[in-house]
C-alpha cells in the first residue's frame, strides 16, 4: 500500500455553517479546510471554533484529510484559535499569511504547548511577497511543517496584479514556492479558482498546475471537486504507461541500453513511473 497521502481537491468550507459542515461530509474531496478566517464574520469566530472542533473530533469524515484554518497570527483570534484546534486533532492546523521561517518555529511551539497529537501537522499559507522571499526558509523551518498552500487572491492583491488566463503575473511566485516544497519534501497545493461558472478556465488552471507540478488544489465550490480529482490523478493511460516502462526497465536490467516506445530508458524515468503508480495506488484506496 501506497504511503502518499492524495490532495488532489482540498475544499474550503466555512465552520459557522452547519449545514455546509454536514454537507462535507459527503463531498468527494480528498482534503477539507474547515475555514475560522475569510468565510466567517467577526461575530460568528468563537462559534465557528466550537463548530469546527467538533467537526474534527467527531470521525465522521471517513478517509477525508480535515484541517482547520485559524485566523492568522497577530489577530484577536488567533490564539484561541491555534489551542481549540491543536486540542481537536486535526490532520492539519492552516494557518493564513506565514512570512518566515521564525514565524513557523513559533506556530509549532505553541501547537505543541496547547498539544496537539503528533498528526497534527502546520500547514503554512503563502501568500505575500516576503513569504515569497522566503518560502525555501519556511518551507525547511520544521518536520512538522507538512504542506504549502498558495494564497493566490492575496498575492494578486499585494502585488498591485491582475487575475488574467495563464497567471502570468504569478508564475514567478508559483515556481518559487513549488521548488521550494520539493527542495523540502513537503506537499504544496495550488491556489484557489474564483469564478465557480467558468467551466473551461477552472480546467485550465488545474492542467497548469498539474503540469508546475502542484499536488493538488485549493477549492470554493463542491462542484470544482470531481474535475479538480480527475485531473489531478494519473489517468489510465499514464498508468499504463508507467507499469510498461517499469516491466521493460526490469526486464532489460543488465542489457545495456533499455527503451520503451522507441525512447531510452533512465533511473530517473523510472522513478517517476513509480511515483505515479504510488498516487495512483493512494487514489484508489482512496476512492475504494
Amino acid at each position: 500500500m501506497s504511503d502518499v497521502t492524495p490532495l488532489r481537491s482540498v475544499l474550503y468550507m466555512p465552520s459557522s455553517n452547519e449545514r455546509a459542515l454536514e454537507k462535507a461530509k459527503s463531498i468527494p474531496c480528498d482534503g477539507l479546510i474547515l475555514d475560522l478566517e475569510d468565510a466567517v464574520a467577526p461575530d460568528a469566530k468563537p462559534a465557528a471554533r466550537s463548530s469546527a472542533a467538533a467537526a474534527v473530533a467527531s470521525g465522521e469524515y471517513g478517509r477525508r484529510t480535515v484541517t482547520i484554518r485559524v485566523n492568522g497570527i497577530g489577530t484577536e483570534w488567533h490564539d484561541d484559535d491555534l489551542v481549540a484546534a491543536a486540542q481537536a486533532g486535526p490532520a492539519g492546523v492552516v494557518v493564513p499569511k506565514v512570512n518566515s521561517a521564525e514565524e513557523v518555529r513559533t506556530l509549532v511551539a505553541a501547537l505543541e504547548k496547547a498539544g496537539a497529537p503528533d498528526h497534527t501537522r502546520l500547514w503554512a499559507m503563502v501568500e505575500t511577497p516576503e513569504a515569497i522571499f522566503n518560502v525555501r526558509e519556511i518551507a525547511a523551518a520544521s518536520d512538522r511543517l507538512a504542506v504549502l498552500v498558495m494564497g493566490t487572491n492575496d498575492l494578486v492583491k499585494e502585488l498591485y496584479a491582475e487575475h488574467v488566463p495563464g497567471r502570468a503575473p504569478l508564475l514567478t511566485s508559483l515556481s518559487l514556492s513549488l521548488l521550494a516544497a520539493r527542495a523540502a519534501g513537503v506537499q504544496i497545493l495550488d491556489g484557489v479558482y474564483n469564478d465557480v461558472k467558468d467551466a473551461e478556465g477552472f480546467l485550465a488552471e488545474c492542467a497548469q498546475g498539474r503540469q508546475m507540478g502542484f499536488d493538488g488544489k485549493t477549492l470554493i465550490h463542491p462542484g470544482q471537486v470531481a474535475p479538480t480529482n480527475e485531473q489531478f490523478a494519473p489517468s489510465p493511460e499514464a498508468v499504463e504507461d508507467a507499469q510498461g516502462l517499469i516491466r521493460a526497465w526490469e526486464d532489460g536490467q543488465g542489457s545495456g541500453v533499455v527503451t520503451y516506445k522507441n525512447k531510452m530508458v533512465e533511473n530517473l524515468h523510472v522513478e517517476s513511473a513509480r511515483r505515479t503508480l504510488s498516487i495512483h495506488e493512494a487514489v484508489q484506496a482512496l476512492e475504494g
